[in-house]
Order: C-alpha cells, then sequence, then structure tokens
C-alpha cells in the first residue's frame, strides 16, 4: 500500500487518539482503531512479525523485512499512542478526579455510537449472533461490577497485567485501562508513567529508575500478548468475522456500566499516596446523585463523544474509498 507523508501523519493522530482512549478505564484503543478503517491492517501488521523477520534482513534487507512487518505504519500509529499516552495521563488523572461526570460522560457518548457501528458491520444476524450478543452483554456487564484486586506487589504479577491488559485494549469494547483496574494495576500505570516522566524531566534518577522497571515489565508483559493474541484474533476475523463482530457488540454493550457517568460510591481504600479512592461503586439516575449532578453539560459531552464517532467513521469511509 503506497503512502504519502499525509498519510502517516493521519496514521499518527489515529495513534494518539488510540493512546487517549487506553488510558481511560471503560474505553477501548481497539474501539478507536476499528472505526478509524485501521483495525484489520493493525493486527494483520502485528502477526506479520515473527522471526522470520531476520531471515529477510539476512537474505534480503533491512528495507524488506521492514516493508515485511509494515513498519512504517506500525512505527507511526505506535509512535502516536506512545505520545499521547505519557502527554495525556497527568492530564486524564485530573479530570477523572476533578470532573468525572464530564469525562465519563464524553467517553459513553463515544462508546454508545461505537456500539451502532459495530453492529452494522455485522452482515447476517441469525441466532449464533445473537445469542453471542447476549452473552457476552451479561458477562461484560459482570466483569464492570466486580471489586479491584490489591496493587500488585511484584515484578512477576506487573508482567501479568502488562499481558492482560494489552489483549484487552486491541480488542474493540474492552478498555486495558478497566482490566487494569479490576486487577488492581491502573494506579500502578498511571503512577508509572507520570513518575517516569517527572524522573526524565526533573532528573530524579531513583524515580527514573524505578518507574522504567515498572514501565519495562508492563511493556514486556504488552509485547507477548500482543503477538500471542494477535494472531487469534487475525484468524477470527479472517474465519469468523460475523461473530467476533457480535462478541465485540457485546462486550461493548456490557461495558456501558462501567462508564456511565453518576455513581455511587459503595466502598473507598487509601491507596500508597495516603488518598482516600474509590474501590467499589454502582451507576444510579442523576436525579439521585449527591452533589451536582451536571446533567446539561453532561448531556452535551454525550452528543459531542457520539459526534466524534460519526466523524471517524466518516475519515474511515473517505480512506477506504479515496
Amino acid at each position: 500500500m503506497q503512502r504519502r507523508v499525509l498519510d502517516y501523519l493521519i496514521i499518527t493522530f489515529k495513534g494518539i487518539a488510540m493512546g487517549a482512549a487506553d488510558v481511560v478505564p471503560g474505553v477501548s484503543g481497539g474501539t478507536i482503531a476499528f472505526i478509524s478503517g485501521i483495525y484489520e491492517e493493525l493486527i494483520e501488521s502485528i502477526d506479520n512479525i515473527s522471526l522470520n523477520v531476520f531471515k529477510v534482513w539476512k537474505t534480503d534487507g533491512f528495507l524488506s523485512a521492514w516493508r515485511s512487518i509494515n513498519g512504517n505504519f506500525l512505527l507511526a500509529l505506535f509512535s502516536g499512542i506512545a505520545v499521547s499516552i505519557l502527554s495525556l495521563a497527568k492530564l486524564i488523572k485530573w479530570l477523572l478526579h476533578n470532573e468525572p461526570i464530564l469525562l465519563w460522560s464524553f467517553f459513553f457518548g463515544l462508546v454508545l455510537a461505537s456500539i451502532l457501528y459495530i453492529a452494522k458491520q455485522i452482515e447476517r444476524w441469525n441466532l449464533a449472533v445473537i445469542i453471542a450478543i447476549v452473552i457476552t452483554s451479561i458477562t461484560s456487564y459482570y466483569i464492570t461490577l466486580a471489586e479491584p484486586f490489591a496493587s500488585p506487589d511484584s515484578y512477576l504479577y506487573l508482567m501479568f497485567c502488562g499481558f492482560i491488559a494489552i489483549i484487552a485494549m486491541i480488542l474493540p469494547g474492552v478498555s486495558g485501562a478497566f482490566i487494569l483496574l479490576i486487577l488492581g494495576a491502573y494506579q500502578t500505570a498511571i503512577d508509572t508513567i507520570n513518575n517516569l516522566v517527572e524522573g526524565l524531566t526533573t532528573g530524579n534518577l531513583d524515580l527514573f529508575k524505578d518507574a522504567f522497571i515498572k514501565f519495562a515489565l508492563l511493556g514486556l508483559g504488552a509485547v507477548v500478548g500482543l503477538k500471542v493474541f494477535s494472531k487469534a484474533l487475525n484468524w477470527m476475523f479472517k474465519h469468523k468475522k460475523n461473530l467476533t463482530l457480535a462478541i465485540l457488540t457485546g462486550f461493548m454493550i456490557g461495558s456501558l456500566n462501567k462508564i456511565w457517568p453518576w455513581k455511587e460510591v459503595l466502598k473507598t481504600r487509601i491507596n500508597s499516596k495516603g488518598e482516600e479512592v474509590t474501590l467499589l461503586d454502582k451507576s444510579i439516575l442523576p436525579s439521585l446523585y449527591d452533589g451536582d449532578n451536571q446533567i446539561m453539560s453532561a448531556l452535551v459531552l454525550i452528543v459531542i463523544g457520539f459526534a466524534t464517532i460519526l466523524i471517524l467513521e466518516y475519515l474511515g469511509k473517505e480512506k477506504n474509498n479515496p
């Protein structure tokens, strides 16, 4: 596929959008990839990465090996994801603490529109598709009700969290950040990213070293998970696309409970910094919310989130129909 510099710039911006989504529990970067028209290319490109690349490099040169894995595409995309995660982690953390209703409202609208978009891709509706949607919707819903585990206290556990989270991050409808939340590693991941940047910019080597080790362990688990799962997902899209889309649709429907903007706190815990944070909550009606429910602003942001998907869908169509 012949691409211009502008095409790769657009891919980088899509990566930035994926990274932003992956930082927030309840939203999947895979969803952004899917609706922006690059999902199947991403999965296939990752699947093409193997030890065989080194053989191609040895016999035909680096450029041939680079092209065999769609290197320019992956570099542009993952550069955008990295820039987004590193730059937005602090902002997202601030918004989660200070403007949770408005933030969740935007992403609720985004996921709601994504459900409709992915469901439209199902070409044949039959009993198996309907059953798959129902089962995965119920499963996803009950996952959102799960109480997070304690924070990880071992390096091996951090690798495991990275392995599981990256699977969710590339799966439309399943949030890797939420999986980290369930595993009790979300705060650790956000703090690791923030500490990595802070240690680098302030010259605090101890802070940087500790953050880098944790980041490397999460990253190592993520790389393994990405490679292992991409092959299975690539096969599913090629041979069981309708059923795969049905499963993704169900996961997204169930995940709406987690990102519903209005919550009642059921249980709290004290984090490593001595701050009281939410451990378990439940969705409630805006009228039952204790405090300013910001209903009008929330509705506006839901509409904006919904419209964002329509715009990305339009851009995806433009890509596929130049």
